[in-house]
């Protein structure tokens, strides 16, 4: 008998406990300490408690109180109205306990995803980074890192929390992201919160929803081609739903992109899978973000062009409202090394499309010249570009232009002579007495020296719609 009060009192006691627990006001791991508010806006703060609770919440930038009731699922959700960029201010949500978020700014957030490249740190020997460590304490830029983790069905909330950038935390945070974060803090002279959901080796399926993928025959028939591994997820959706989902209630500025190097084998739909995906992360944020992204760099692929392939996806995908691409074709040392060193201007010229595009700052060029056209005379072809107004020039010490190639209608190309002259490139060679086509930096190593005056290299592009090679690569 002693035996069974025992256990009953342990059962009210274990009821109790959690019952209060369950009672208590919860917020979801994006709201904490150090975070970042997306300034001049109606911000939705939201959490769990008991059912029908009145929720509380009061803010220090104009102590406004705003208030709400759970709902029948023990959850609550609210808007907040924020200032201009400021801070830190303090943040309350009172109910049955509690909650004072310290140190809050109000400035710009922007979502930093990919894989690898995207991802890689100090820790991966990343020595821009090192060398930013000694100096790196600024406290208006603020870190929110999302673990790499995956999930069956979207997920509402994720195991991280937000930091102040120092030495300590920078050291294992995105290059990329950083060195974007940084530019834009200076320009905009606002707090800058970065959340970095990112994960090397990851295919752009994973960070789409799943259902979009499966609906869509195209974009299924490439999904089933992913081949699974132990370091990454490939099934459609499983980190959205872990690494994306928990943080689209979350107001955010815009977002940016480094990726496509896992679906080099799949590039015929990768256009198509970059618009859905996109597309998806504005329906979630219920709202037209920016998306900024970079084109993947030269490296030896296995199968010849494939990396010129996605590359040309990569460039369609600029024709969708409101994307940018950033061309790195000039920041590679070793074409063997999928993970180029030189991550400080990459995110330099991705703030440079944000603060042209999205904040309207004045700064010089910020695309890099894209073809446009061309016209035939004789045995030469002029190619025109758009984004290079101001001239094309050559890249400094060299005597000439490299990685164009020209062909007639047997659709063999060879290289091509070439002359710069204004903002337009003449091609030609003796061989070829009428041409049709016109190559640059088509290939999977291809990397150009032909830069606009602002220092940014003309995107690779072809100017046919033959069939490709893509048989095996040799490479010395």
């Amino acid at each position: 008998m002693k035996s069974i009060v025992k256990g009953l009192a342990l059962a009210l006691a274990f009821f109790s406990i959690n019952y209060h627990s369950f009672a208590d006001v919860r917020l979801p791991a994006v709201f904490s300490d150090n975070m970042v508010l997306q300034q001049q806006s109606a911000v939705t703060i939201w959490g769990w408690c008991s059912p029908a609770e009145k929720i509380y919440v009061t803010n220090s930038w104009s102590n406004t109180v705003d208030s709400t009731g759970g709902n029948g699922f023990a959850k609550w959700k609210l808007t907040v109205n924020t200032p201009a960029a400021g801070g830190p201010y303090t943040l309350t949500i009172k109910g049955s306990n509690t909650i004072t978020l310290k140190n809050v700014m109000i400035g710009e957030v922007w979502v930093c995803s990919g894989q690898s490249n995207m991802q890689w740190s100090s820790l991966n020997g990343i020595q821009e980074i090192d060398a930013a460590l000694p100096d790196a304490a600024n406290a208006n830029i603020r870190f929110f890192q999302i673990p790499q983790t995956t999930a069956e069905y979207p997920q509402d909330d994720c195991p991280a929390t937000w930091t102040q950038c120092n030495a300590r935390t920078l050291k294992s945070f995105s290059a990329v992201a950083y060195f974007f974060g940084k530019k834009l803090q200076a320009d905009l002279n606002v707090p800058i919160g970065l959340i970095n959901t990112s994960w090397g080796g990851t295919p752009a399926e994973v960070w789409t929803p799943g259902e979009l993928v499966e609906n869509d025959a195209e974009l299924k028939a490439a999904a089933e081609k992913l081949t699974p591994v132990n370091w990454w997820p490939t099934v459609p959706g499983a980190t959205y739903n872990a690494m994306i989902a928990p943080v689209t209630p979350f107001n955010i500025a815009g977002a940016i992109w480094y990726q496509g190097e896992s679906n080099v084998g799949t590039s015929q739909t990768y256009d198509r899978l970059m618009r859905t995906m996109i597309g998806s992360w504005r329906k979630a944020w219920n709202k037209d973000i920016p998306f900024y992204y970079v084109q993947i760099a030269p490296f030896t692929y296995g199968a010849k062009h494939t990396g010129a392939l996605l590359r040309e996806a990569q460039t369609k995908t600029m024709e969708y409202p409101k994307t940018g691409m950033v061309v790195i074709t000039d920041l590679v040392e070793n074409v063997k090394d999928i993970h180029p060193r030189q991550k400080k201007k990459v995110g330099e010229r991705l703030a440079g499309w944000a603060l042209a595009e999205t904040y309207s700052k004045a700064g010089g060029s910020y695309k890099s010249p894209v073809y446009k056209s061309f016209d035939i005379s004789k045995n030469k072809m002029t190619v025109h570009f758009d984004h290079a107004e101001d001239g094309l020039v050559l890249k400094a010490g060299d005597k000439k232009a490299t990685e164009f190639y020209i062909a007639g209608d047997d659709k063999v190309f060879v290289p091509a002579d070439v002359k710069i002259e204004g903002n337009t490139v003449v091609v030609s060679n003796k061989q070829v007495k009428s041409p049709v086509a016109v190559r640059f930096s088509f290939s999977n190593t291809g990397m150009g020296n032909i830069f606009n005056k602002a220092g940014l290299p003309v995107n690779p592009f072809r100017t046919d719609n033959w069939e490709v090679d893509t048989g095996k690569e040799e490479y010395k």
